[in-house]
């Protein structure tokens, strides 16, 4: 015999259990994969085979589905009405009824027919069960150990699934190595021909977010939450937060005593990346103002139809309001969704050009000089009275 039922029976258990797969699936794989070598053994490669079978027992029957009809004339695939009706009373012509077979064993070939079938349609059980966890944890930050690094892909595994880091995703300066265990946000569950491929990030902002979101417990019950993130991994970002409680300070919720809060964060995405923690505004001018931290903003001139605005700041805060590279520009106006002109504010500068007039003498001054002058009058007539 060149196939054992009962070893196969045992095999399907260890498989399920090893692959962590429903028991009922692999049992329906395998017995997909019996008909199909029972088909190359017994039949032929269009019949419709149904094969059962019993886990305790190992027993394997096998059901042939053919249709009812008056004349056989392929005996493969047809009945007649007076067989059929043999074997049920109530069969009429053009229905289908199951021929039931007993197999003992396959031939060589059969079974390693079986074999390739069985472990094909394992790989894709398995696939789907990897898509049907990791889909609903897309959107959320997951723990993940760094199997490999090829070049500018960061290769890792999630645990029953492995993922992909492009570069884009990495936080820039960051180096990763094999064994490394890391944190990222899972962006999504992508269909391969290897089989599901996840992709996470270090560098989106989202992960922020999430890293915050494990930091205040605030926002869980809706008293703080976060309105906008704009970021450059590894070198800085900007955070709009908004408190729902009045009384409630959304900044010193966000940096935590003595700055707890935000060093946690920042310890997990490195040192180097600078947290700007911003209030949202729900009017546009203020919360342009507010993006723009630490510059001190004098005007913002808005044109709501094209989503640009004009930005005017004292001319030695012009430097601070743009950023190194223009990079606080940059990331403000990711952040409120305008694209921001910073300009000097020249009412300013020409205040300051103007030459000052000269400076009054004050009112008390100009009293204090003039009983200066009434006492020297006095003193010297009284000297003109005595000399008389």
């Amino acid at each position: 015999m060149e196939m054992d039922f009962k070893q196969l029976a045992v095999a399907i258990r260890a498989i399920a259990e090893e692959k962590n797969l429903p028991e009922a699936t692999v049992q329906e794989i395998v017995e997909q994969a019996l008909a199909a070598a029972y088909r190359r053994d017994y039949g032929e490669r269009e019949q419709d085979v149904r094969v059962t079978m019993n886990l305790n027992t190992g027993d394997v029957d096998v059901y042939v589905a053919k249709e009812i009809v008056e004349t056989v004339e392929n005996p493969t695939y047809e009945i007649s009405l007076k067989d059929a009706q043999a074997m049920r009373k109530n069969a009429a012509l053009g229905e289908t009824v199951e021929m039931h077979e007993k197999v003992t064993d396959f031939g060589r070939v059969a079974a390693q027919t079986a074999k390739q079938v069985i472990l094909q349609r394992l790989r894709e059980a398995e696939r789907e069960i990897v898509l049907a966890e990791y889909e609903d944890k897309i959107g959320t930050v997951i723990n993940a150990l760094v199997t490999r690094v090829e070049g500018n892909i960061l290769r890792i595994d999630l645990g029953h699934a492995q993922g992909i880091m492009p570069r884009s995703e990495q936080i820039q300066g960051e180096h990763y190595y094999p064994g490394q265990r890391i944190k990222a946000y899972l962006k999504d569950v992508e269909r391969g021909p290897r089989g599901p491929q996840l992709v996470v990030s270090r560098g989106c902002p989202q992960f922020i977010e999430w890293l915050f979101r494990a930091e205040v417990p605030e926002m869980d019950n809706g008293a703080v939450d976060i309105k906008g993130v704009a970021r450059e991994a590894g070198v800085r970002s900007k955070i709009a937060v908004h408190s729902n409680v009045q009384g409630v300070d959304p900044v010193g919720t966000f940096v935590g005593g003595h700055g707890t809060r935000v060093n946690a964060v920042m310890s997990e995405v490195g040192d180097q990346e600078k947290i700007d923690i911003v209030v949202w505004a729900e009017d546009s001018v203020d919360y342009i103002k507010n993006a723009l931290s630490p510059t001190k903003v004098s005007r913002v001139i808005l044109d709501k139809d094209t989503k640009k605005a004009r930005v005017l700041v004292p001319e030695d805060q012009l430097s601070i309001a743009i950023g190194k590279n223009g990079q606080n520009v940059r990331l403000a106006s990711k952040l409120t969704g305008y694209e921001l002109d910073v300009e000097p504010d020249k009412d300013i500068v020409r205040a300051a050009a103007e030459p000052t007039a000269p400076a009054a003498v004050p009112a008390a001054k100009a009293t204090k000089l003039k009983k200066k002058s009434d006492l020297e009058d006095s003193l010297l007539k009284a000297i003109e009275e005595h000399g008389e």
